[in-house]
């Protein structure tokens, strides 16, 4: 059992947890990732570490609710305590001296890139951030950002705060006016991973993505994560998470992680109050 030390909301419906796990806080890398179950009955989760604190014995987890087991995890409290946590897993981010890395995340794709911009900055890069949500009270990480980074920008959808438009606007500013970009890293929802790695294509700028498809293992046994990138499969949880945004199969990978779409709402509707409780099984 993995017992939760601390829990903060961090916007609607997202939270981060600090969970005792000595061993993975020891190991874990930037880039990497755990997969949870709650209890016996649950479905396996993929989460990013985003922090981790050796003496503390604890790693930094940051989830949104947004099925069945999202939100039973988004129920517990400090002192509950988590069946299982394994990792680390799949392989750290490539980090060396690029020059200029560009690190942009969306929504709760900013809690993965945290880990990456601090990596990327200690290594020596000029670390110039864009993070965007559809609001102001959706963004995440601002002052976390703000330190990892050299400079940092803010778009929000509907321009209640920072730049009025989409993380790609700012990032094609960046371009047009001759920045010398070493790296792009790009993470949050699929559609802006693919926004980003086309605005990137044309002009041959590395660029990154994190790939979070169904999975099951986390191991490579079940296939389950299997994604499509240069033409060839790869399993996210052993040859990723992290691709060439150029290279990405992101139309199959849009249908793939639709294919459970039915038995989920299904599982999220069952998952309803009775006699005053909710039902975890």
């Amino acid at each position: 059992m993995f017992e939760i030390t601390e829990k903060k909301e961090l916007a609607h419906t997202v939270y981060q947890f600090k969970i005792k796990a000595p061993l993975i806080a020891k190991k874990r890398k930037a880039g990497q990732f755990v997969v949870l179950r709650m209890n016996e009955h649950g479905e396996r989760i993929p989460l990013t570490i985003v922090d981790s604190d050796e003496k503390e014995g604890t790693i930094t987890i940051i989830m949104q609710e947004v099925g069945k087991s999202t939100a039973i995890l988004g129920d517990m409290v400090t002192g509950d305590s988590i069946l299982d946590v394994v990792g680390p897993l799949g392989k750290p981010t490539h980090i060396e001296n690029f020059g200029i890395a560009v690190c942009v995340g969306g929504g709760i794709g900013t809690a993965p890139v945290l880990p990456i911009a601090k990596a990327l900055k200690a290594a020596g890069n000029k670390v110039i951030s864009i993070i965007g949500a559809r609001t102001k009270s959706l963004l995440i990480l601002e002052d976390e950002m703000k330190q990892a980074s050299d400079e940092l920008y803010i778009t929000t959808d509907d321009g209640s705060y920072g730049h009025h438009g989409f993380v790609t606007q700012v990032l094609q500013n960046f371009i047009d006016e001759g920045m010398k970009i070493g790296v792009v890293v790009g993470i949050g929802p699929v559609p802006m991973m693919r926004a980003v790695s086309n605005t990137t294509k044309p002009y041959n700028i590395h660029t990154m993505v994190s790939l979070n498809p169904i999975m099951v293992d986390g191991t490579g046994m079940c296939g389950a994560c299997r994604v499509t990138v240069g033409g060839k499969n790869q399993f996210v949880c052993v040859d990723g998470p992290e691709f060439n945004g150029h290279e990405v199969n992101f139309e199959e990978l849009v249908l793939r992680n639709r294919s459970y779409m039915k038995e989920e709402k299904l599982a999220m509707e069952e998952f309803t109050y009775h006699e005053g409780a909710k039902c975890y099984e």
